[in-house]
């Protein structure tokens, strides 16, 4: 009875406090999904929930153990989720508020169509020319988070995106090839940009330093990378820091609008 009596009480700050904890759990879920944090991240869960079970049965002996454990263990968390943690909060920090439905996008269910989006397809189409002409690519496409911190590090452009101005950037007697570009909202917004390079010895070492710098700062923001290998011409789709397979360019453009819903 005690139950329906607390149920009653539910007011609407209540529920508002449940979304809440629900969407930052969804968020951080997203964040160690698909990577070896997910399996440490499962077993806080487990042994948070034991914590809690053991409370509420008064077994003070080993509510004593998981509680000292849940204590100590946020300093562990930190070291071991050090990316993960640095990732959500350049989403929270960098999330521009201030672009028209840049907030909304990221709720999905939410979703309104805009007229500032990114041509995929020219930007897919520049990347097919380019495999065929073995022309080395890095083009680093923005979503939610901000990446105006990167474009200091290159040459800062104001370029509608098109296919042979993607084209003309990247060929090889062109100033501008070297390094990557930055994509938002269907703009070029700077070129020569340099990126933060994964180091791990993991990556095949068929992989040049363009698919590292696409890996790494797909890891350290939810960017979307695209490469052109210069050696063998073969288009790499990089996401959350992983390859993403695709069967040709047509389902390779159809993954990419998808993704920058």
């Amino acid at each position: 009875m005690d139950i329906f009596k607390d149920l009653l009480k539910f007011t609407v700050v209540d529920v508002i406090d449940v979304i809440l904890v629900a969407l930052l759990l969804y968020y951080l879920y997203k964040l160690v999904k698909g990577t070896v944090a997910i399996n440490i991240f499962i077993g806080i869960i487990i042994i948070y929930g034991a914590w809690r079970l053991t409370d509420f049965l008064n077994m003070e002996l080993l509510t004593g153990i998981f509680g000292g454990f849940m204590k100590v263990g946020i300093i562990a968390l930190i070291v071991v989720f050090q990316p993960e943690i640095r990732k959500f909060l350049l989403m929270v920090g960098s999330t521009n508020f201030g672009k028209r439905g840049r907030f909304i996008k990221q709720f999905k269910f939410l979703k309104t169509e805009s007229t500032d989006a990114t041509d995929v397809d020219a930007i897919v189409s520049a990347c097919s020319k380019m495999a065929m002409s073995k022309t080395g690519a890095l083009i680093v496409i923005e979503r939610n988070n901000n990446l105006d911190f990167l474009l200091s590090s290159g040459d800062e452009m104001n370029i509608k995106v098109t296919q042979p101005i993607i084209e003309s950037i990247f060929f090889k007697n062109s100033p501008l090839h070297d390094g990557a570009i930055v994509v938002s909202d269907n703009i070029v917004k700077a070129t020569r940009v340099i990126l933060p390079v994964n180091n791990e010895k993991s990556i095949p070492q068929r992989f040049g330093l363009r698919h590292r710098a696409a890996i790494g700062v797909t890891e350290k923001t939810d960017a979307l990378a695209l490469v052109v290998s210069e050696e063998t011409g073969h288009i790499s789709y990089i996401k959350d820091g992983e390859f993403v397979v695709f069967e040709d360019t047509n389902a390779l453009s159809k993954m990419i609008k998808n993704d920058l819903i």
